[in-house]
């Protein structure tokens, strides 16, 4: 049930339940109590007024964790390293990770920096965790998955949000990607470290394009595109507005964490972020020995001086709901916390750590550390939060990034004034070129962090498109995404110069897939093939290249492509990639040789690394065996169909929506070439900032504003996401409806 439609619910609105404007549920932090209002447009989407910013971020988190207290729960279990204990032991892996990398304490850290450095910004995250403590209880309330899984709400610190934040984004920059290249290396050589180069299958990835005011029907700017993401349930960003007297601004929240990070419209100004793609994480291969000292077990570690170094050792316990406890040792050395430990962790697999390198002849042992830039920094850059919605020009936006930290972004922002900005944010280590590429020697002084890199800017001239590949962050980063959807986007913005914010609708459902091309053009040169396989070829070299939702030739395409990859993988001079993968579990979607090749088959095709590689062998035969298993007249959608991550899945949820697009169009749904035609990561919501008038923009998300299932608006924009369609931005608080008992 959703306040405001029925009158037995409480009111939220100006402060007249004097127990929802005094964090009774725990957890306050000395914040006075402030009114706000809670508004809702026709999708259920929160517009929030309040009497001053505290009061705003104070009204942002209670509202937040009604509409999502089981996702915010989640989240913060997450965080902390404790999700197992109410989601089971299949948690367990992702547990100890979090706890080994110490994310929850590395959250601790940036916060109590805030608190010494910048205390405004602590008393407004503050505000935003009372406003969440405020609301959790009757959020819960709303959502049975708490019932079911035995999980009762608890009280959030006000580190929790910073938390959240890391744990997001801890895997963004894709560092076990260099235990692939490590792999790699070892099995073909080192001068094959980037064969594999892609950008699957990171959880990353966007399209972002700016159009100047000469080519928009008004004469001002237009900001739009997509971020890719695993998409989840509930969804991973949140549509709100957050209006006091300094501000009013609209724009795609992270649930869990104050203000409007990504994307965001003042009414004057506007920013969008895609990832920048950078390296900015480093692995350590640290040689360990253990021993005994006066107050128990020592452990050492060989430091770059070639003194053995103290390394910080506790043990921590993972309560798991349906098993048995899990003791994890964490251990951090100089460099960072050790991630893999090679003489094994408690549930790895065989062999965990082996990418390392082999135990020394001495009786130590060689883990991986990791070294991220918050728990060396303590910030988190989050003064950055709290400036951008203050924002009036894209100077104050330029002012407001200069202090990001995490992740590292390429920004598009413009205003009503003109200005246009095109700029990377965040914090990039200078280092030695091979850090970026494989795990380092910790002992090597060489691999030393050196202070940290400029980050890039350009003038904009005519279009400006951001899409994950080669372009301003290039010197800060190894891999990039294909070219594919970025000269795309270019390709659609040059047929016009009178572009309007409905018309953006056009560029995000674009389903054209120009990495097909590599594998198409080896099939005129195939002779002597039998008449099904000759049908086929004619077939696939006719299609449009479109993986449109209707296309049964997508669907004849995807299963030839499928059959390449198997035959790629399945080839001997893989034969060393092709095992289960060692170390920890959470690792592994970077492992494995299947989708590697699945996502890196348009370089596989044109390389010369692997000669030995029989790939027109491999393709012919993947030809004859998609046609003698016939040519399925079923439309690309029926296959492609979306699954959304749900951290407890509802056996009664209607079914999902097949859709269009595939990994390297603009329509990004990205299915793993080779192990199947399913979706799960896809546009996490999509965004039009018209800079003329702000309410003629348009937003949609793959679900909806509510996280509760079975809620009205739990899935209500999500027929309209599948169709690339999007929803408008209301600004007109007369036609907003205002939340009351």
């Amino acid at each position: 049930m959703r306040i405001g439609e029925e009158s037995s619910v409480s009111s939220v609105s100006s402060g007249s339940d004097p127990e929802s404007n005094t964090g009774a549920q725990g957890g306050s932090h000395g914040q006075t109590p402030e009114s706000y209002d809670v508004f809702r447009d026709p999708w259920g989407i929160p517009h929030l007024r309040a009497s001053d910013e505290l009061g705003l971020a104070r009204a942002q988190g209670r509202v937040t964790a009604f509409d999502r207290a089981w996702q915010l729960e989640v989240e913060r279990h997450r965080a902390e390293g404790s999700s197992a204990s109410f989601l089971g032991p299949d948690s367990v892996v992702w547990d100890r990770f979090a706890r080994q990398s110490r994310l929850a304490d590395t959250a601790r850290l940036c916060y109590e920096a805030m608190e010494a450095d910048d205390p405004a910004t602590a008393a407004w995250v503050r505000a935003y965790v009372d406003g969440v403590n405020a609301g959790l209880a009757a959020g819960a309330a709303r959502d049975e998955r708490f019932a079911r899984t035995g999980l009762t709400p608890s009280p959030w610190e006000p580190w929790v949000p910073l938390a959240i934040w890391i744990a997001t984004h801890i895997l963004f920059a894709g560092f076990p990607t260099k235990l692939w290249r490590e792999r790699v290396a070892r099995a073909l050589g080192d001068e094959t470290l980037t064969l594999f180069a892609t950008d699957g299958p990171r959880i990353a990835g966007s399209n972002g394009w700016m159009v100047p005011g000469d080519r928009t029907t008004t004469g001002a700017a237009i900001i739009a595109g997509d971020p890719h993401r695993f998409i989840e349930n509930p969804g991973v960003y949140q549509q709100i507005r957050l209006s006091c007297p300094d501000y009013d601004v609209l724009g795609l929240a992270v649930p869990g964490v104050p203000g409007l990070a990504h994307f965001g419209h003042t009414g004057s100004a506007a920013w969008a972020i895609t990832n920048a793609m950078s390296d900015y994480q480093d692995l350590y291969v640290e040689q360990l020995r253990r021993g005994e000292g006066e107050g128990g077990a020592v452990v050492e570690a060989l430091g770059p001086d070639g003194v053995w170094e103290p390394v910080a050792r506790h043990t921590e316990t993972i309560t798991v709901a349906g098993g048995d406890d899990v003791e994890v040792e964490v251990l951090e050395t100089s460099r960072g916390p050790v991630i893999v430990h090679a003489d094994g962790d408690p549930g790895a697999e065989p062999g965990a750590g082996a990418e390392a390198g082999a135990a020394p002849a001495d009786g130590s042992t060689q883990t991986l550390s990791l070294r991220y830039p918050p728990r060396v920094r303590r910030d988190l850059g989050f003064a950055a939060l709290p400036a951008l919605l203050r924002a009036r020009t894209v100077a104050d936006i330029d002012r407001a990034l200069d202090g990001w930290a995490e992740p590292v972004n390429v920004v598009h922002a413009a205003d009503t004034e003109g200005g246009l900005l095109h700029r990377v944010a965040g914090a990039v280590p200078l280092r030695h070129p091979a850090n970026r590429l494989r795990p380092v020697p910790a002992w090597d002084p060489e691999h030393a962090w050196q202070g940290w890199a400029p980050t890039p800017a350009e003038p904009v001239q005519g279009f400006a498109v951001m899409a994950n590949a080669r372009g301003i962050a290039s010197p800060l980063g190894v891999e990039f995404a294909p070219p594919h959807r970025a000269d795309r986007i270019r390709e659609l913005l040059s047929g016009s110069a009178d572009w309007s914010p409905k018309a953006m609708a056009d560029v995000h459902r674009d389903t054209y897939l120009a990495s097909a091309e590599p594998l198409l053009a080896l099939l005129p040169g195939f002779e002597e093939l039998t008449p099904a396989a000759r049908e086929l070829r004619t077939r696939l070299l006719a299609w449009d290249r479109r993986m449109e939702a209707e296309s049964t030739d997508a669907t004849v395409f995807a299963a030839f492509r499928t059959a390449t990859v198997r035959r790629f993988a399945a080839d001997p001079v893989f034969a060393d990639l092709a095992g289960a993968p060692a170390g920890p579990a959470v690792f592994h979607p970077w492992l494995y040789l299947l989708p590697k090749i699945g996502y890196a088959l348009e370089g596989l095709l044109t390389t010369s690394l692997v000669p030995e590689l029989d790939r027109a062998a491999h393709v012919r035969a993947a030809l004859e065996e998609t046609a003698a298993a016939g040519s399925p007249d079923t439309p690309w959608s029926q296959v492609h169909r979306l699954t959304p991550w749900q951290a407890v899945p509802d056996p009664d949820a209607p079914e999902w929506p097949g859709l269009g697009g595939d990994h390297d169009c603009v329509n990004a749904t990205s299915s793993v070439p080779g192990f199947t035609d399913l979706t799960a990561r896809a546009s996490a919501a999509r965004y039009v900032w018209d800079l003329a008038r702000r309410e003629d923009s348009l937003w949609v998300v793959p679900l909806g504003a509510d996280g509760v299932t079975g809620t009205a608006h739990h899935r209500d924009q999500l027929s309209l996401w599948a169709g690339c369609e999007l929803v408008p931005v209301v600004t007109d608080w007369a036609r907003l409806t205002k939340e009351s008992t």
